[in-house]
This record gives structure tokens, sequence and C-alpha cells, in this order.
């Protein structure tokens, strides 16, 4: 099954540093540690060996993981429209509270303490597809809400 990936241009930028940064010079670091820990003998009873080992296999899985993004990436540039999709920022109003604007990014790049949420989240989710003068509700773990779209840029 494949799974689209949502990136920003940015979003890609950002993932093929840390790919080019555990590829290389994290990767040569483990393995010098890794070699250190082995002439050092029995590895039964070697902890420098077994979190060499470990922190390989996270570093290798995250390798993996940022890969298998990139393969599935759809890079999604500034909207056009006056829909709401991934890469709309998007300023909505709830009854009683002053005006929030989001920036929909796919579930890579979500950030919602910065205004960026995922176009799978609760929120996210309810405003793709929509326009300026809908009011959409959203059901999240606080409970449903409603609010009013104000712009799409």
């Amino acid at each position: 099954m494949s799974h689209q990936t949502f990136l920003t241009p940015e979003g890609e930028a950002k993932l093929k540093t840390e790919l080019a940064e555990l590829t290389g010079p994290r990767r040569e670091e483990l393995s010098q540690r890794l070699r250190s820990a082995i002439q050092m003998g029995d590895l039964s009873e070697n902890a420098d060996y077994h979190k060499a080992k470990e922190d390989q296999g996270f570093l290798e899985g995250r390798i993996q993981e940022i890969e298998a993004a990139l393969r599935t990436a759809v890079i999604i540039e500034k909207n056009q429209s006056d829909v709401v999709n991934v890469g709309s920022h998007v300023t909505v109003q709830e009854e009683d509270f002053d005006p929030e604007t989001f920036y929909l990014v796919g579930a890579k790049e979500a950030d919602p303490r910065n205004g960026r949420i995922s176009n799978e989240s609760p929120i996210g989710g309810a405003l793709m597809n929509h326009k300026v003068g809908d009011v959409v509700q959203a059901e999240t773990p606080g409970g449903k809400i409603k609010f009013k779209i104000l712009k799409v840029e």
C-alpha cells in the first residue's frame, strides 16, 4: 500500500538535510563506536557495544523512515485556489473567539503549537475542500467545535 506523504518544499529540504547528516557523519560516528567497542573484547557484557548497536538500530530506522517519506512525497506548493487544501493558509473564527490562522500541511510537518496543522487532524480534515464563508464543524478530543472560514490563501 503506497501512502502519499504531503511535504512543503521547506519540509522536503529539511528531510533531505537530515538524511544527509544521518547517512554521512552520524553513520560513520556509529561505526567507529562499534569498532572501538568490539576491540574491547567480550561483547556479552560490553555496555558500549550494546548501546552502539541499539543506537544503530534507531539510526537505520530513521533513515528508512525518511527515505520512504521522500519516495512517496507529494510536494505541495502555495495554494492558488479559494478552496482549502494542503498548502493553504486558512483563517477561521470560532464563535466568541479571536480569528486564528492555520497552515495546512502533511502529517510529517504538523506542528500545531506553531499553527501548522495536518490535513489528517480533526480540524485539518474538516477544513479540506471548503471555502470562505463556509461554517465547518470538527470533532476534536475536546468535543465538537464549529468555526467559519474567513480567508483562504
